[in-house]
C-alpha cells in the first residue's frame, strides 16, 4: 500500500510513503509551500519543520504519526545548517528518539532548498531502545 504523492512523485514513477509489513517508509520530503514554492527561503531551522510535517502527514493513510517513526535521515546543503536543523528535529522527536543520520550533499534540484528529509516507522507493538 502507498500514500499519495505530488508532481515529484509523479515524475519520477515512485510513492510519497510505502508500508511493507509493519515498516512504513516516506520519501524523501523537500520543504515545499502550498504554491509549490519553497517554504522559508534561508531558514534550515523553519526548513526542516516543514519537512518533517509534511513526511510526518504521509504516515496518517497508514494510521500512525511521530511516535512511530524509528528513523530520520536529514540531507542538508550547508553544513553551517546542522545545529538549526538539529534543533528542528529535537523539537519534533525528542520524546521518540529514533535513530538518525544527517548527510551534507552537494545540493538539491532547486537551490532554496537547503534540507530533504526521510523517515521510517514501524506501526507494530514492540519497540525498544539501546541505553
Amino acid at each position: 500500500m502507498s500514500g499519495g504523492g505530488g508532481t515529484w512523485e509523479d515524475s519520477l514513477g515512485a510513492a510519497r510513503a510505502v508500508a511493507a509489513g509493519d515498516r512504513v517508509l516516506v520519501s524523501g520530503t523537500a520543504p515545499l509551500a502550498d504554491d509549490g514554492g519553497v517554504s522559508a527561503t534561508d531558514e534550515a531551522y523553519e526548513q526542516t519543520r516543514a519537512a518533517f510535517s509534511e513526511a510526518v502527514a504521509a504516515l496518517e493513510p497508514f494510521g500512525i504519526g511521530a511516535e512511530a517513526v524509528i528513523r530520520t535521515r536529514m540531507y542538508l546543503s550547508h553544513v553551517r545548517d546542522v545545529e538549526e536543523v538539529a534543533r528542528a528535529h529535537r523539537e519534533l522527536f525528542g520524546a521518540v528518539r529514533p535513530v538518525s543520520t544527517v548527510v551534507v550533499t552537494a545540493g538539491f534540484v532547486d537551490p532554496r532548498v537547503l534540507v530533504t528529509v526521510e523517515l521510517e516507522a514501524y506501526r507494530g507493538s514492540e519497540r525498544s531502545e539501546a541505553s
